[in-house]
């Protein structure tokens, strides 16, 4: 039996926390009527709350009637807490997770000066006999992190001069929020990657799934993409990403 004690809080403040979460979850002013119903209070309760969150700069009221709203002091801790989130080291231990998880290896890959290069690279159960060590930069016409990069950064994609994606790839990579690739720079060899977005909609590195082609499921609704399209949400929203 785990012994082990969950650390004692203040009561009052999980509760009234609950009017803070509610305003980050619907991004925009409430009305107090609205905004109680949301964190699960009644509106006597709650304005008490609100009160002592306007003189805190949490929250603050339009025109001192209107709609309640984040206040500067939230603003403040959001920069402050994203200029705190390195992508990179928030999407290590999501590799290692996804790799035991999909049993294939999954690296993620950022934008360096010859393109996408691999930064991270988690081993899956299931060896890949092909080249993805830290530094390895990432066809952008032939693999799934390339394509990625190559469609939604195509400005940079371009100044590069290397073989771009033709069209349709790209299309299909636009329609389906993702990249893949199936028997392509190495034959018998599949990939995946999905983007992870940072606060201004930047993309600003791929998780990228790869492994043996007779194994690999590439399908838009399979489980596999299905856990890199989550994997890589969640760290998007963690750098601050609004769809």
């Amino acid at each position: 039996m785990d012994n082990a004690k969950t650390p004692r809080g203040i009561q009052s403040i999980e509760v009234g926390g609950q009017l803070l979460l509610a305003l980050a979850h619907q991004g925009r002013p409430m009305a107090l009527k609205d905004l109680a119903r949301e964190a699960g209070m009644a509106p006597a309760k709650a304005h008490p709350y609100l009160v002592s969150f306007i003189k805190l700069g949490l929250v603050e009221q339009d025109g001192g009637s209107g709609p309640y709203g984040l206040g500067p002091l939230a603003l403040q801790l959001g920069l402050i807490s994203l200029q705190q989130y390195d992508p990179v080291r928030l999407a290590t231990p999501v590799i290692e997770e996804l790799a035991l998880q999909l049993g294939h290896t999954v690296a993620m890959a950022v934008w360096g000066t010859r393109g996408p290069t691999i930064v991270r690279v988690a081993e899956g159960p299931t060896p890949v006999h092909v080249s993805m060590r830290h530094g390895t930069v990432m066809s952008l016409a032939g693999t799934a992190s390339g394509r990625l990069f190559a469609t939604l950064r195509a400005k940079d994609a371009a100044s590069l001069g290397e073989p771009l994606p033709d069209a349709a790839t790209t299309a299909a990579v636009l329609e389906a929020g993702m990249a893949t690739s199936r028997d392509g720079v190495v034959p018998g060899v599949s990939a995946a990657a999905a983007p992870v977005f940072d606060a201004s909609g930047r993309l600003v590195l791929a998780l990228t799934a790869i492994g043996p082609s007779a194994s690999f499921d590439t399908a838009a609704g399979g489980p596999l993409v299905a856990a890199l399209r989550e994997a890589a949400g969640l760290l998007s929203g963690r750098l601050g990403y609004r769809t």
